[in-house]
């Protein structure tokens, strides 16, 4: 049996040092973030970087354990695995620790386990589960509405817990569906939705409904004419005229925090003292950081505590002003190359079930990325999302740990069929 000959067999090592480079490189940022005079030692479990060398050590040894198991058990046991983060999701709503307005934490001594962040594997797993079935088409209407079943239920669960950025990365799963023949349309009516969403709160319902009118009395006129465009156009309005109409109950129904980020992303609001503050910083950090940084550990807005979060949301403005321009790059690209690689390794599977799963990888992986460094410099709103690998935090740490390492023996299963 494979597992008599060692469970590193056929083991992508490319894939390993990646996320020992990313996890190392991460932990140093952290150290930086909070370091002072009076915090040096490394092994000082009463700040972040030592609570996180225990986080680290322990992944380590979840990664062992994912590699360990059959990987034949992930295939069969997905159901039970999801279900399992279900009843977690429902657990925290009754026993968790609210935090920061969030109740979605279980508290164990001085440590937090946030159900939230396992909910992506588990919802990961079940999709390729689901997907992978031979008699299952996305062509099917069936097939999409139990598919949106097992992202969704999540999801409404993580928005009941008041973790908004949380339930958002579960949006990514759509990469997955269209890798596996999901038809573009649908990303083109998400990109119209979220395009609907944002002029309507620069520009206003009123406007916005005049503009849309008269976009598609024009295409009305200059289109050829048959049943199909006229349904077409038509339908096209209605839902997009219903869409600006919705904006404001949407809006309205969101946390004033989060509407207050909102207003200030788009530059209906100037706040750089309390909503627009944590941006604006991290600019200046990043910004001060020029080509090649100021230099590990010298970071004044990292030194002083300038920038809130900055362990968490906005390590990468750490990276930034102590490493610099180079430093950013290399960070990026080191990410970009891991999505290239688990993408590569997707494609050469001969199981299906692999095959999504590792799209699913790639696709949390890749939201988690874009939003945050693109809230770090100011191209995204502030919703509170991880960088991967990087940002202080247990759960994350150990969700992302086995997120990855179970595509990594998976792979190891690659000259196999596993449903």
């Amino acid at each position: 049996m494979r597992e008599q000959q060692g469970i590193f067999k056929n083991i992508d090592w490319v894939l390993v040092a990646l996320y020992l480079l990313l996890v190392i490189m991460g932990w140093l940022n952290i150290y930086a973030s909070v370091y002072n005079d009076e915090h040096q030692s490394v092994t000082d479990f009463s700040q972040k970087y030592g609570k996180q060398l225990v986080w680290i050590v322990s992944s380590i040894g979840l990664a062992i354990i994912c590699l360990i198991l059959d990987g034949k058990f992930y295939a069969t046991f997905s159901p039970v695995i999801y279900a399992i983060s279900i009843v977690s999701l429902i657990l925290v709503l009754f026993l968790g620790t609210e935090i920061s307005g969030s109740k979605s934490w279980f508290r164990i001594g001085g440590f937090g386990i946030q159900p939230a962040e396992f909910a992506k594997f588990a919802a990961n797993l079940m999709l390729a589960k689901y997907l992978s079935n031979i008699s299952i088409k996305l062509t099917d209407l069936k097939t999409k509405l139990m598919s949106g079943i097992i992202i969704g239920l999540p999801i409404l669960l993580i928005l009941v817990e008041n973790e908004t950025g949380c339930a958002l990365v579960f949006i990514a799963f759509v990469f997955t569906l269209y890798r596996e023949g999901l038809s573009g349309n649908y990303l083109w009516v998400g990109f119209l939705a979220i395009l609907i969403f944002i002029l309507t709160l620069i520009f206003g319902k009123t406007i916005l409904f005049e503009i849309i009118g008269g976009v598609f009395i024009f295409i009305f006129f200059v289109v050829k004419k048959n049943k199909q465009n006229v349904l077409i156009i038509v339908a096209t309005t209605i839902v997009s005229l219903g869409g600006v109409y919705s904006v404001d109950y949407a809006f309205d129904h969101l946390e004033s925090h989060q509407k207050k980020r909102i207003n200030v992303f788009l530059g209906k609001e100037i706040d750089v003292k309390k909503a627009g503050y944590n941006v604006n910083q991290s600019l200046i950090a990043i910004g001060s950081g020029g080509l090649t940084g100021k230099g590990y550990l010298k970071g004044t807005q990292t030194k002083y505590d300038f920038v809130p979060e900055q362990s968490t949301d906005f390590i990468f403005c750490t990276v930034g002003e102590e490493w610099g321009f180079v430093g950013t790059s290399t960070v990026l690209l080191l990410l970009i190359f891991l999505l290239i690689r688990i993408i590569f390794i997707s494609e050469r599977q001969r199981s299906t079930f692999t095959r999504i799963y590792g799209y699913g990888v790639a696709s949390i992986i890749f939201f988690h990325i874009t939003v945050n460094v693109g809230m770090t410099i100011g191209l995204a709103p502030v919703i509170g999302i991880p960088l991967p690998f990087f940002s202080y935090g247990g759960s994350s740490l150990w969700s992302f740990t086995v997120l990855l390492f179970i595509f990594i023996k998976l792979d190891a299963y690659r000259l196999e069929i596993l449903r």
